[in-house]
């Protein structure tokens, strides 16, 4: 099955390409990436993206080099924003991991959210299923150690929140081009 990496513009076949994961932590292995890379993943405009650091959405690059961490962030971010308003998203991302651009009071790392995510996609993308929602969850959260009691709990909410804003995401292409269609006749 085609689709793009939620929160990105990159083609992937999941029968193909089941590691997702390895394919972005590999754009890492020479350092961290610069702005025009990060733009180039997510199709978002430069000036997108420093906004949100002078937001205060994320943290500041270091030598202009964005980190893994901070990739997933503003991923997570590019993957929300179609269906959810910006002081939500801030607001989902601030029930796990506190002020926003301080990584040192995160319940969970941005990567580690992201790519769990990601595992619960790709079960709701090959079954198609919604109403097994929770046993997916349940397996992907398997791994996930809480720093502190109720985090995993905390994280299950946001993942489902982000699992169904993406689902919405998907329908609401879906229907823009099932109407472009109606209008090309």
């Amino acid at each position: 099955m085609q689709w793009n990496i939620p929160g990105t513009v990159i083609p992937v076949d999941l029968a193909q390409d089941p590691h997702i994961e390895d394919r972005i932590r590999g754009m890492f292995l020479g350092g961290g990436m610069m702005l025009g890379q990060i733009t180039a993943v997510t199709g978002l405009e430069p000036y997108t993206v420093q906004n949100w650091v002078k937001r205060g959405f994320l943290t500041a690059p270091v030598n202009k080099r964005y980190t893994l961490r901070q990739l997933c962030r503003i991923i997570n971010i590019n993957m929300l924003k179609d269906v959810l308003a910006m002081e939500d998203i801030c607001g989902l991302l601030q029930y796990i991991n506190g002020h926003l651009d301080d990584e040192s009071d995160d319940l969970i790392d941005d990567s580690k959210l992201y790519f769990l995510f990601i595992r619960l996609t790709e079960c709701h993308v090959r079954t198609h299923t919604p109403f097994e929602e929770d046993v997916y969850l349940n397996e992907v959260l398997l791994s996930y150690e809480e720093p502190i009691p109720g985090a995993k709990q905390r994280v299950a909410k946001v993942l489902r929140i982000m699992l169904t804003a993406w689902a919405a995401a998907q329908m609401k292409h879906k229907a823009q081009l099932m109407l472009a269609d109606i209008k090309k006749n």
